[in-house]
């Protein structure tokens, strides 16, 4: 029976840490393509929180981001409390910002060979059952989730803060390695969300952003969401999800720690 591995990385994960997972996990598959006789690897589900970070997209040069504005992007929004940092990104999309009470989910599969399906399926496609296990998810939690012709997943706010109308609760963007996936989808559960009064947010102009907690679902702890997230995707696909540890995935990749990963990828960990 095919299955998703579900590796939830509890508490706060630096984004680093994070992208030279999903980087080891993308390459595990790149190998098996380029020597079909070794195992198919599983898919993986990598659900994280991160601390406060700014990430551009693969659209966005360099030159769009001075020093100046950087330095105003990293700042703390209150005195004594964390700063963000600021990286770019292989994803596609324009910036975002993830952190605390964001849950960022990373699968890593191989649409040629996706669990359950017996032909590949489409980047297309893909996001679709990205957008589709988003929007169930909340469904779970009394939320009515809708796309629109924006990238993202949205919904119609109980609770107005700024903007008028529909608001983004999920952000989405992926990157493609040879039909591997990597990237995925940050859905707001209890966001802070002045973080993107900094910005605007994937580019889109006139549009607010909304979290769960900010329409009324409070109090959900970000495990609890990704394991409802999870079993949305598995539902979509149609295969059992197996929770894994953190030693068993090593132990896959050949590599004794996180450390060792990122230290393996080095500088920011975005080398998928």
């Amino acid at each position: 029976m095919p299955h998703l591995q579900h590796l939830h990385l509890p508490g706060l994960t630096p984004y680093p840490t994070a992208q030279a997972l999903q980087s080891h996990l993308v390459r595990h598959f790149l190998t098996h393509k380029a020597t079909p006789s070794t195992p198919l690897p599983p898919p993986t589900l990598l659900p994280f929180p991160p601390p406060p970070i700014y990430t551009t997209g693969r659209r966005e040069l360099p030159s769009a981001y001075p020093s100046t504005l950087i330095s105003t992007l990293r700042a703390p929004l209150d005195p004594g409390s964390p700063g963000a940092d600021f990286t770019p990104a292989s994803r596609g999309g324009l910036i975002t910002f993830h952190g605390p009470g964001q849950l960022v989910i990373y699968p890593t599969i191989s649409l040629n060979h996706p669990p359950s399906f017996d032909k590949p399926i489409s980047p297309r496609c893909y996001v679709s059952l990205l957008e589709s296990a988003t929007i169930t998810t909340l469904t779970h939690y009394g939320l009515e989730g809708f796309r629109t012709k924006d990238p993202g997943v949205w919904v119609n706010p109980r609770h107005t803060r700024g903007l008028e109308g529909e608001k983004k609760i999920a952000a989405l963007g992926v990157h493609l390695r040879r039909n591997v996936t990597s990237y995925g989808v940050g859905l707001n559960v209890s966001t802070d969300l002045r973080w993107f009064d900094r910005i605007v947010a994937c580019g889109i102009e006139g549009k607010g952003v909304t979290s769960l907690a900010a329409e009324g679902v409070e109090g959900r702890m970000l495990g609890e969401v990704a394991g409802v997230w999870v079993g949305a995707f598995a539902g979509e696909v149609g295969v059992e999800v197996r929770a894994v540890e953190e030693g068993e995935v090593l132990e896959q990749l050949g590599v004794g720690s996180l450390e060792r990963l990122v230290e393996a990828v080095g500088g920011n960990g975005d080398a998928i």
